[in-house]
């Protein structure tokens, strides 16, 4: 269960901090993609590691949102397989996924525009409940206790992320960056092992990724999260993670730690040296 944190200190540098990097999480295994007669991905294999950050990067078009929807069993590949935990899954779509441990945010926010910040976060709970749909709409039995025990999860997972007061707020009324926040707190509800987060700081201002970053490393560490996230911003990039994966169309590129991505030619070349918006 979620702890009351306390708002942290702005991130120290990645090198300062203090890393509890354990075994194979989960193990992706020469993954062909292919959508008709394009190539998504092309035999990439690389793992994360329970408790890491792990950043996938590349330029527009390199194939890190497919990788993140076969993971999360939104896509099935043609060849290769998912090692989650040492075992080989299934066919599995992406309530299962999420059910395993898996959560996910998206690089196009998905969430109920009409329903308030508490509304939407609460989703999140939904795998959680027993609850008959009886016993939901009536606020009875098991349906009040649920209720009130996912509420009071939620409230917390909301105090973390500092988004107290827009609690009641609908989110299409809310700036892009706070959007992107209460997403957040959603896949967080879900109380995952991995999470997935697909351009986590996309459109956001010098003190929302600031926030961000904060958040993610907060995450990291008070819960032992393991995170995979994609990511253009490369000081982000090389400030939080563990270890990088590079793609490049849809082949795997490079592999390792930050400082080892940053100094690769190859990189260079087809990444780092080119302008993205």
């Amino acid at each position: 269960m979620l702890a009351t944190v306390t708002p942290s200190p702005p991130p120290a540098p990645i090198a300062q901090r203090q890393r509890a990097i354990g075994e194979v999480l989960l193990a992706v295994e020469n993954i062909s993609l292919r959508f008709g007669g394009v190539r998504a991905l092309s035999n990439v294999s690389f793992d994360i590691r329970k408790g890491e950050i792990r950043a996938i990067i590349g330029p527009n078009g390199a194939g890190k949102s497919s990788m993140l929807n076969v993971i999360n069993g939104f896509y099935h590949p043609q060849e290769g397989r998912i090692l989650w935990k040492g075992r080989a899954r299934s066919r599995m779509r992406p309530h299962e996924a999420a059910k395993g441990g898996i959560a996910r945010t998206f690089q196009n926010i998905a969430l109920f525009k009409g329903m308030t910040t508490l509304d939407n976060i609460m989703t999140g709970r939904i795998l959680k409940m027993r609850a008959s749909f009886i016993e939901q709409a009536l606020y009875v039995g098991r349906g009040r206790s649920e209720e009130l025990r996912e509420r009071d999860f939620v409230e917390r997972i909301i105090d973390f992320l500092e988004i107290a007061h827009i609690r009641h707020t609908p989110v299409g009324k809310l700036p892009y960056g706070l959007q992107k926040r209460v997403e957040l707190a959603r896949a967080l509800a879900m109380e995952p092992e991995l999470l997935l987060l697909d351009e986590p700081m996309a459109g956001m201002n010098l003190e929302e990724k600031e926030d961000m970053c904060r958040f993610i490393l907060d995450v990291n560490e008070e819960f032992g999260t393991t995170v995979a996230l994609i990511e253009h911003d490369m000081s982000v990039v090389m400030d939080i993670s563990d270890r990088v994966v590079v793609l490049d169309y849809g082949k795997l590129l490079a592999d390792g730690t930050p400082d080892q991505v940053r100094d690769d030619p190859a990189v260079i070349a087809a990444y780092l040296g080119v302008a993205h918006g």
